[in-house]
Protein backbone atom coordinates (compact mmCIF):
# COMPACT_ATOMS: atom_id res chain seq x y z
CA UNK A 1 0.00 0.00 0.00
CA UNK A 2 1.84 3.07 -1.15
CA UNK A 3 1.03 6.56 -0.60
CA UNK A 4 2.98 10.50 -0.75
CA UNK A 5 3.40 12.53 2.42
CA UNK A 6 2.74 16.45 2.21
CA UNK A 7 6.00 16.86 0.51
CA UNK A 8 5.56 14.56 -2.37
CA UNK A 9 7.71 11.49 -0.54
CA UNK A 10 6.92 8.02 -1.10
CA UNK A 11 6.32 5.70 1.61
CA UNK A 12 4.68 2.00 2.24
CA UNK A 13 2.77 0.83 4.77
CA UNK A 14 4.98 -2.16 5.93
CA UNK A 15 4.19 -5.33 3.97
CA UNK A 16 7.06 -7.37 5.18
CA UNK A 17 10.01 -5.65 6.65
CA UNK A 18 13.30 -6.95 5.52
CA UNK A 19 14.82 -4.01 4.23
CA UNK A 20 14.16 -1.94 7.42
CA UNK A 21 15.69 -4.66 9.15
CA UNK A 22 19.38 -5.02 7.11
CA UNK A 23 19.09 -1.50 7.59
CA UNK A 24 19.20 -1.98 11.09
CA UNK A 25 21.46 -4.73 11.54
CA UNK A 26 24.00 -3.08 9.46
CA UNK A 27 24.49 -0.11 11.46
CA UNK A 28 24.72 -2.06 14.76
CA UNK A 29 26.83 -5.70 13.80
CA UNK A 30 30.11 -4.82 12.00
CA UNK A 31 32.09 -8.30 12.70
CA UNK A 32 31.48 -12.00 12.42
CA UNK A 33 32.30 -12.13 16.31
CA UNK A 34 28.24 -10.52 16.48
CA UNK A 35 26.91 -13.58 14.63
CA UNK A 36 24.62 -15.04 14.10
CA UNK A 37 21.70 -12.92 15.02
CA UNK A 38 17.95 -13.50 14.75
CA UNK A 39 15.41 -10.86 15.04
CA UNK A 40 11.87 -10.81 15.59
CA UNK A 41 8.93 -9.06 15.80
CA UNK A 42 5.06 -9.53 16.25
CA UNK A 43 3.02 -6.37 14.19
CA UNK A 44 0.60 -5.55 11.53
CA UNK A 45 1.16 -5.10 8.69
CA UNK A 46 -0.69 -3.92 5.33
CA UNK A 47 -1.08 -5.62 1.42
CA UNK A 48 -3.49 -3.78 -1.17
CA UNK A 49 -4.76 -7.18 -1.59
CA UNK A 50 -7.20 -7.24 -5.06
CA UNK A 51 -9.83 -8.85 -3.61
CA UNK A 52 -9.96 -9.09 0.24
CA UNK A 53 -12.38 -12.37 1.29
CA UNK A 54 -12.42 -14.87 3.43
CA UNK A 55 -12.73 -12.93 6.59
CA UNK A 56 -9.80 -13.21 8.13
CA UNK A 57 -8.20 -14.53 5.94
CA UNK A 58 -7.16 -12.30 3.05
CA UNK A 59 -8.00 -9.07 4.76
CA UNK A 60 -5.55 -5.80 3.55
CA UNK A 61 -4.67 -5.52 7.57
CA UNK A 62 -3.49 -8.20 9.49
CA UNK A 63 -1.25 -9.49 12.29
CA UNK A 64 2.09 -10.93 11.80
CA UNK A 65 4.62 -12.57 13.30
CA UNK A 66 7.99 -11.90 11.13
CA UNK A 67 11.71 -13.04 11.83
CA UNK A 68 15.04 -12.37 10.39
CA UNK A 69 18.23 -13.84 10.79
CA UNK A 70 21.62 -13.14 9.99
CA UNK A 71 25.03 -15.34 9.48
CA UNK A 72 28.51 -15.19 8.63
CA UNK A 73 28.14 -18.72 6.03
CA UNK A 74 25.08 -20.04 4.32
CA UNK A 75 25.73 -22.91 5.91
CA UNK A 76 25.16 -21.46 8.79
CA UNK A 77 21.76 -19.65 7.36
CA UNK A 78 20.53 -23.16 6.48
CA UNK A 79 21.00 -24.63 10.13
CA UNK A 80 18.58 -21.70 11.41
CA UNK A 81 16.57 -22.38 8.70
CA UNK A 82 16.06 -26.17 9.85
CA UNK A 83 15.82 -25.12 13.75
CA UNK A 84 12.91 -22.36 12.81
CA UNK A 85 11.34 -24.90 10.43
CA UNK A 86 11.02 -27.09 13.84
CA UNK A 87 9.89 -24.42 15.49
CA UNK A 88 6.69 -23.81 13.44
CA UNK A 89 6.17 -27.03 13.34
CA UNK A 90 6.34 -27.35 17.62
CA UNK A 91 3.95 -24.21 17.46
CA UNK A 92 1.33 -25.46 15.04
CA UNK A 93 1.30 -28.65 16.76
CA UNK A 94 0.69 -27.38 19.93
CA UNK A 95 -1.84 -25.39 18.83
CA UNK A 96 -3.74 -28.82 17.59
CA UNK A 97 -3.85 -27.98 13.96
CA UNK A 98 -3.66 -30.65 11.15
CA UNK A 99 -1.12 -28.71 8.59
CA UNK A 100 1.55 -29.34 6.07
CA UNK A 101 4.68 -28.13 5.36
CA UNK A 102 5.25 -27.72 1.83
CA UNK A 103 7.98 -27.14 -0.39
CA UNK A 104 6.61 -23.62 -2.50
CA UNK A 105 7.52 -20.42 -4.66
CA UNK A 106 9.77 -18.10 -3.43
CA UNK A 107 7.70 -15.12 -5.19
CA UNK A 108 8.66 -11.46 -4.53
CA UNK A 109 10.51 -12.30 -1.28
CA UNK A 110 13.35 -14.26 -3.65
CA UNK A 111 15.78 -16.42 -2.49
CA UNK A 112 16.93 -20.29 -2.61
CA UNK A 113 14.39 -21.71 -1.06
CA UNK A 114 11.08 -21.60 0.71
CA UNK A 115 8.73 -23.69 2.83
CA UNK A 116 4.64 -23.11 3.57
CA UNK A 117 2.79 -24.28 6.49
CA UNK A 118 -0.08 -24.88 5.39
CA UNK A 119 -3.51 -25.93 7.59
CA UNK A 120 -5.22 -28.18 6.18
CA UNK A 121 -9.13 -26.90 4.94
CA UNK A 122 -11.87 -27.48 2.29
CA UNK A 123 -12.23 -23.52 2.08
CA UNK A 124 -8.26 -23.03 1.32
CA UNK A 125 -7.14 -21.34 -1.32
CA UNK A 126 -3.92 -23.22 -2.15
CA UNK A 127 -3.95 -26.25 -4.01
CA UNK A 128 -1.24 -28.61 -2.58
CA UNK A 129 -0.17 -31.88 -3.26
CA UNK A 130 0.72 -34.49 -0.29
CA UNK A 131 1.78 -37.83 0.99
CA UNK A 132 -0.32 -38.98 4.13
CA UNK A 133 1.98 -41.98 4.90
CA UNK A 134 5.51 -39.97 5.00
CA UNK A 135 5.51 -35.70 5.40
CA UNK A 136 5.95 -35.22 1.99
CA UNK A 137 4.45 -31.64 0.89
CA UNK A 138 4.42 -29.36 -2.43
CA UNK A 139 2.77 -26.34 -3.47
CA UNK A 140 1.51 -27.02 -7.31
CA UNK A 141 3.12 -24.02 -8.15
CA UNK A 142 6.11 -25.71 -7.71
CA UNK A 143 4.80 -29.59 -8.19
CA UNK A 144 2.97 -28.35 -11.68
CA UNK A 145 2.67 -31.71 -12.86
CA UNK A 146 1.53 -33.85 -9.88
CA UNK A 147 -1.72 -35.31 -9.28
CA UNK A 148 -3.87 -37.12 -7.14
CA UNK A 149 -2.77 -40.88 -7.47
CA UNK A 150 0.54 -40.63 -8.50
CA UNK A 151 3.61 -42.33 -6.51
CA UNK A 152 5.18 -40.77 -3.72
CA UNK A 153 9.43 -41.31 -2.91
CA UNK A 154 7.96 -43.24 0.22
CA UNK A 155 5.73 -45.25 -2.40
CA UNK A 156 2.72 -44.69 -1.17
CA UNK A 157 -0.06 -42.73 -3.68
CA UNK A 158 -0.49 -38.68 -3.64
CA UNK A 159 -3.73 -36.52 -3.09
CA UNK A 160 -4.38 -33.64 -4.29
CA UNK A 161 -6.14 -30.77 -1.33
CA UNK A 162 -6.52 -27.47 -0.25
CA UNK A 163 -4.21 -25.68 1.98
CA UNK A 164 -4.38 -22.14 4.18
CA UNK A 165 -0.90 -20.55 3.76
CA UNK A 166 -0.13 -19.33 7.99
CA UNK A 167 3.68 -19.83 7.82
CA UNK A 168 6.11 -19.07 5.24
CA UNK A 169 10.00 -19.36 5.96
CA UNK A 170 12.85 -18.48 3.25
CA UNK A 171 16.77 -19.03 2.56
CA UNK A 172 17.14 -15.74 1.28
CA UNK A 173 21.23 -15.84 0.79
CA UNK A 174 22.55 -12.15 0.10
CA UNK A 175 19.72 -10.95 -1.63
CA UNK A 176 18.64 -8.13 0.22
CA UNK A 177 22.52 -7.29 2.32
CA UNK A 178 23.93 -7.03 -1.46
CA UNK A 179 21.73 -5.08 -2.61
CA UNK A 180 21.83 -2.89 0.14
CA UNK A 181 25.60 -2.96 1.20
CA UNK A 182 25.22 -4.58 4.13
CA UNK A 183 28.58 -5.93 4.57
CA UNK A 184 30.77 -7.13 8.27
CA UNK A 185 34.03 -8.08 8.65
CA UNK A 186 34.97 -11.88 8.67
CA UNK A 187 37.56 -14.20 9.81
CA UNK A 188 40.08 -12.70 7.23
CA UNK A 189 39.21 -9.25 8.04
CA UNK A 190 37.23 -8.43 4.74
CA UNK A 191 34.22 -6.97 4.39
CA UNK A 192 31.13 -9.66 3.35
CA UNK A 193 27.37 -9.93 2.69
CA UNK A 194 25.32 -11.04 5.38
CA UNK A 195 23.29 -14.93 4.67
CA UNK A 196 19.85 -14.45 5.12
CA UNK A 197 16.75 -16.07 6.27
CA UNK A 198 13.35 -14.73 7.27
CA UNK A 199 10.06 -16.36 8.68
CA UNK A 200 6.99 -15.49 8.98
CA UNK A 201 3.87 -16.37 10.81
CA UNK A 202 0.45 -15.07 10.11
CA UNK A 203 -1.06 -15.00 13.78
CA UNK A 204 -4.60 -13.64 13.05
CA UNK A 205 -4.81 -16.11 9.77
CA UNK A 206 -3.62 -18.55 12.73
CA UNK A 207 -7.01 -17.73 14.22
CA UNK A 208 -9.35 -17.96 11.27
CA UNK A 209 -7.48 -21.31 10.09
CA UNK A 210 -8.22 -23.36 13.56
CA UNK A 211 -12.09 -22.32 13.14
CA UNK A 212 -11.77 -23.67 9.50
CA UNK A 213 -10.79 -27.12 11.21
CA UNK A 214 -13.02 -26.85 14.32
CA UNK A 215 -16.73 -25.82 13.95
CA UNK A 216 -20.10 -27.03 13.21
CA UNK A 217 -23.34 -25.36 12.32
CA UNK A 218 -24.05 -24.54 15.99
CA UNK A 219 -20.47 -22.11 16.22
CA UNK A 220 -16.76 -22.63 16.76
CA UNK A 221 -14.87 -25.57 18.45
CA UNK A 222 -11.14 -23.93 19.58
CA UNK A 223 -8.65 -26.49 20.38
CA UNK A 224 -7.72 -26.81 23.67
CA UNK A 225 -4.62 -24.90 22.79
CA UNK A 226 -5.92 -21.90 21.52
CA UNK A 227 -9.15 -21.48 23.46
CA UNK A 228 -9.43 -18.27 24.94
CA UNK A 229 -10.94 -20.25 28.17
CA UNK A 230 -10.64 -23.92 29.35
CA UNK A 231 -14.03 -23.47 31.12
CA UNK A 232 -16.93 -22.23 31.02
CA UNK A 233 -19.62 -22.13 34.15
CA UNK A 234 -23.40 -21.45 33.29
CA UNK A 235 -25.70 -20.73 35.70
CA UNK A 236 -29.31 -21.73 34.62
CA UNK A 237 -31.08 -19.33 37.11
CA UNK A 238 -29.49 -16.22 39.21
CA UNK A 239 -32.47 -15.85 40.71
CA UNK A 240 -31.68 -19.14 42.04
CA UNK A 241 -29.59 -18.95 45.37
CA UNK A 242 -27.97 -22.20 45.67
CA UNK A 243 -26.92 -21.98 42.09
CA UNK A 244 -25.30 -18.55 41.97
CA UNK A 245 -23.47 -19.87 45.38
CA UNK A 246 -21.81 -22.94 43.51
CA UNK A 247 -21.31 -21.37 40.75
CA UNK A 248 -19.44 -18.12 41.81
CA UNK A 249 -17.45 -20.51 44.32
CA UNK A 250 -16.62 -22.65 41.67
CA UNK A 251 -15.42 -19.93 39.48
CA UNK A 252 -13.31 -18.52 42.42
CA UNK A 253 -11.69 -21.56 42.91
CA UNK A 254 -10.62 -22.51 39.62
CA UNK A 255 -9.35 -18.43 39.18
CA UNK A 256 -7.54 -19.38 42.08
CA UNK A 257 -5.66 -22.59 40.80
CA UNK A 258 -4.60 -20.71 37.30
CA UNK A 259 -7.78 -21.90 35.38
CA UNK A 260 -9.18 -19.51 32.42
CA UNK A 261 -12.42 -19.71 33.32
CA UNK A 262 -15.68 -17.83 32.12
CA UNK A 263 -18.91 -17.24 34.42
CA UNK A 264 -21.63 -16.79 32.50
CA UNK A 265 -23.99 -15.33 35.08
CA UNK A 266 -26.55 -13.16 32.98
CA UNK A 267 -30.08 -12.74 33.06
CA UNK A 268 -30.88 -14.10 30.10
CA UNK A 269 -32.60 -16.65 29.72
CA UNK A 270 -31.04 -20.22 29.75
CA UNK A 271 -31.54 -21.12 26.07
CA UNK A 272 -29.57 -18.24 25.34
CA UNK A 273 -26.44 -18.88 26.91
CA UNK A 274 -26.84 -22.29 25.73
CA UNK A 275 -26.50 -21.03 22.52
CA UNK A 276 -23.80 -18.34 23.53
CA UNK A 277 -21.59 -21.14 24.36
CA UNK A 278 -22.15 -23.36 21.59
CA UNK A 279 -21.13 -19.85 19.38
CA UNK A 280 -17.94 -19.28 21.30
CA UNK A 281 -17.07 -22.63 21.38
CA UNK A 282 -14.60 -22.94 24.99
CA UNK A 283 -13.87 -26.30 25.26
CA UNK A 284 -15.95 -27.72 28.36
CA UNK A 285 -18.95 -26.26 30.41
CA UNK A 286 -19.99 -26.56 33.65
CA UNK A 287 -24.31 -26.39 33.79
CA UNK A 288 -25.27 -25.41 36.92
CA UNK A 289 -29.16 -25.94 36.18
CA UNK A 290 -32.35 -26.98 37.70
CA UNK A 291 -30.97 -30.90 38.25
CA UNK A 292 -28.89 -29.34 41.20
CA UNK A 293 -32.14 -29.90 43.59
CA UNK A 294 -31.29 -32.95 42.84
CA UNK A 295 -27.91 -32.78 43.56
CA UNK A 296 -26.32 -33.28 40.09
CA UNK A 297 -24.17 -30.68 37.95
CA UNK A 298 -23.64 -31.05 33.72
CA UNK A 299 -20.38 -31.64 32.32
CA UNK A 300 -20.44 -30.44 28.34
CA UNK A 301 -17.81 -30.92 25.69
CA UNK A 302 -18.49 -28.62 23.25
CA UNK A 303 -16.89 -30.85 20.33
CA UNK A 304 -20.28 -33.01 19.82
CA UNK A 305 -21.81 -31.56 22.76
CA UNK A 306 -21.31 -34.61 24.47
CA UNK A 307 -23.37 -33.79 28.61
CA UNK A 308 -22.14 -35.98 32.02
CA UNK A 309 -23.97 -35.50 35.10
CA UNK A 310 -21.76 -35.39 37.93
CA UNK A 311 -22.52 -34.91 41.73
CA UNK A 312 -22.73 -32.03 42.48
CA UNK A 313 -21.01 -32.14 46.03
CA UNK A 314 -18.00 -33.78 44.82
CA UNK A 315 -17.32 -31.37 41.61
CA UNK A 316 -14.72 -29.05 42.82
CA UNK A 317 -12.64 -32.18 43.47
CA UNK A 318 -13.43 -33.36 40.11
CA UNK A 319 -12.91 -29.96 38.08
CA UNK A 320 -9.21 -30.19 40.36
CA UNK A 321 -8.71 -33.51 38.52
CA UNK A 322 -9.84 -32.75 35.10
CA UNK A 323 -8.13 -28.98 34.65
Amino acid sequence: MRFKDRKENDYVLSPTNEEAMVNLVRQTVKSYKQLPLNLYQINLKFRDEIRPRFGLMRGREFLMKDGYSFHASFEDMQREFALMEETYKKIFTRLGLNYRVVQADSGQIGGEGSKEFMILADSGEDDIIVCDACDYGANVEVAEDAKTGDICKCGASLRLTKGIEAGHIFQLGTKYSEALKATFLNEMGKAQAYEMGTYGIGVSRLLAGIIEQNHDEKGCMWTKESAPFALQIIISNIKDEAQVALGEKLYAQMLAKGVDVLLDDRKDRFGAKMKDYELIGVPYALLIGKKLSDGLVEFISREGMEKEELPSDTITATLEERF
